[in-house]
């Protein structure tokens, strides 16, 4: 589904020196499966996260999702594959001018869906996340957790294949997260969408994902099973990564 092909991503330091935020790294992500990105603050969890859609271009190797390499494709045949990858930000990103459903309609509307599709699309997307009685309210009416449901909602409208979650839980308290990854786990069983998500936090790893890779200083060292709420790494550095905190 996702296959990343000896990708890497440098960014220049004030200093003109070079900082390697993902070093040469090859990976392959099944269609249906939840996937973790895990490791020390400062691993390049999120910047291997956001090469995938190209929001960050890597400086060598490809991308491909599904059937295409989207590392070849112009900006315009981009800007439409993107609109098979939905997005979750960990800061929710919501519009505050805009309700729960103008929020979650703006992605149908740049797609040039009709204004009734777009009806009939957020009302389907609200009912998966739980949050129908909330359809006119401003994001400034909601909780973090029901704030995150919408970000969820709204990445889900355009009928994606593959979620990006980027921390989407850092902000919430533990109740609160475990109805977020409750809500993701029904997308992914619901509609076999693929996820990828970005997280410190083991509780998240263990609860959601059938595989993660550990990430230290930019490298993939260690891709690691979960079973039965349980993670299995292999190797010394495996293990001292997934520590409970």
């Amino acid at each position: 589904m996702i296959f990343l092909d000896n990708i890497a991503k440098q960014y220049q330091n004030q200093d003109n020196t070079w900082f390697s935020a993902v070093r040469p790294t090859t990976l392959h992500i099944q269609k249906g499966e939840i996937f973790g990105l895990m490791g020390y603050s400062g691993a390049g969890k999120s910047t291997l996260l956001r090469l995938i859609n190209l929001l960050e271009r890597p400086d060598q190797g490809s991308v491909r999702v599904g059937d295409q390499d989207l590392t070849k494709l112009s900006k315009d045949d981009l800007r439409l594959a993107r609109q098979k990858i939905g997005m979750v930000f960990q800061q929710f990103n919501l519009l505050s001018n805009r309700t729960v459903a103008e929020n979650i309609a703006f992605p149908l509307e740049i797609a040039g869906w009709s204004k009734q599709d777009i009806e009939k699309r957020v009302a389907e997307c609200l009912e998966i996340v739980h949050l129908s009685d909330r359809i006119n309210h401003y994001p400034s009416q909601l909780s973090g957790g029901q704030k995150q449901r919408v970000g969820i909602a709204r990445a889900l409208a355009s009928n994606p294949s593959v979620i990006l979650a980027d921390e989407p839980t850092s902000a919430l308290d533990p109740s609160t997260t475990r109805s977020v990854l409750s809500c993701l786990k029904e997308i992914n069983e619901r509609f076999n969408v693929t996820i990828v998500i970005v997280t410190h936090e083991m509780s998240v790893i263990r609860n959601l994902c059938h595989r993660a890779a550990l990430l230290n200083h930019g490298e993939i060292v260690e891709i690691v099973e979960v079973q039965d709420n349980k993670i299995y790494a292999q190797s010394a550095i495996g293990q001292e990564l997934v520590r409970e905190d």
